[in-house]
């Protein structure tokens, strides 16, 4: 979820999601950060799957799915492509080259929603969605191997409601590796030293006081909040079998209807929860 619109009160509102299925060639040509296991396509199938159908029977969403490419093994991995904020959608410049062509199917679809699209073309400036994190309040873009200071201008200047303040990101991929929003003014965080660092430096940049989660595993931090009229406050967040300390803490969140979510094949190529899909808020057109 790179970012839903309407301010603070709207925060989290929801009425569509794209998402993209999953190319085979991911097992063996997606991009990622350690050697590791395999992954498993058949498990990986089913575990996307049950994401997409909480988004669309659970939740109600329309769910737009923009077909698999073989050509391209990170296209699953939406949410790098298009930071999208109210009416407006920036299509971004991922900092991997091989990614980039990933953006021409997302432009396709988010022109169909009829939001104001906006490119990315200057050619020094590079920029992942899964360093952007958008608090209803302000933006946060982190400074990673994908995301450099040009990409971070070009949102700032795409979104000039929105203050926009840069975090570095050393240890993770993205700054979403190890933080995102799991209620209207709550930043659920990981417990390791980067990430803390990383929100104490959020903190100092803000005007705003937030609320923090802390959970014991940097991975289960990345959760996908939504604010459903007829649920409330939603979040997906990571199987108490893949993470049990930190499924514990989510629990605690009583206000919460939680919807546990494996991640466990996707994660082995750097995927996380809101890598998955793009949020869309779109007004009623009468």
């Amino acid at each position: 979820m790179a970012g839903l619109g309407g301010g603070p009160a709207a925060f989290g509102r929801c009425t569509h999601a794209v998402v993209r299925a999953l190319p085979e060639s991911l097992c063996r040509q997606a991009l990622r950060s350690a050697a590791g296991p395999e992954v498993d396509f058949a498990r990986a199938e089913r575990e996307y799957q049950l994401y997409v159908g909480v988004l669309r029977g659970k939740l109600g969403l329309q769910v737009l799915e923009l077909p698999a490419d073989e050509s391209l093994p990170d296209c699953v991995f939406v949410e790098d492509v298009a930071v999208v904020c109210e009416e407006t959608a920036l299509l971004t410049r991922p900092g991997a080259p091989s990614r980039r062509k990933e953006v021409e199917a997302m432009k396709r679809v988010l022109e169909s929603l009829n939001l104001n699209i906006v490119e990315m073309v200057d050619e020094n400036a590079t920029l992942d969605g899964g360093d952007v994190l958008f608090t209803g309040r302000e933006f946060f873009v982190g400074l990673s191997r994908r995301t450099n200071q040009r990409g971070a201008e070009i949102l700032a200047d795409t979104f000039k409601d929105y203050a926009v303040s840069t975090v570095p990101v050393h240890d993770s991929l993205h700054l979403k590796s190890f933080c995102s929003m799991a209620g209207p003014n709550l930043i659920a965080i990981g417990s390791s030293e980067a990430a803390q660092k990383a929100l104490k430096t959020m903190q100092q940049m803000s005007d705003h006081r937030y609320d923090k989660l802390t959970v014991p595993d940097d991975a289960a931090a990345n959760c996908v909040y939504l604010n459903i009229p007829s649920k409330g406050h939603v979040l997906l967040h990571r199987a108490p079998e893949e993470y049990p300390e930190s499924a514990k803490v989510f629990e605690k969140l009583k206000d919460h209807m939680l919807i546990p979510i494996a991640n466990t094949e996707l994660e082995k190529v750097d995927g996380a929860l809101t890598c998955c899909s793009v949020l869309i808020n779109k007004a009623s057109e009468l």
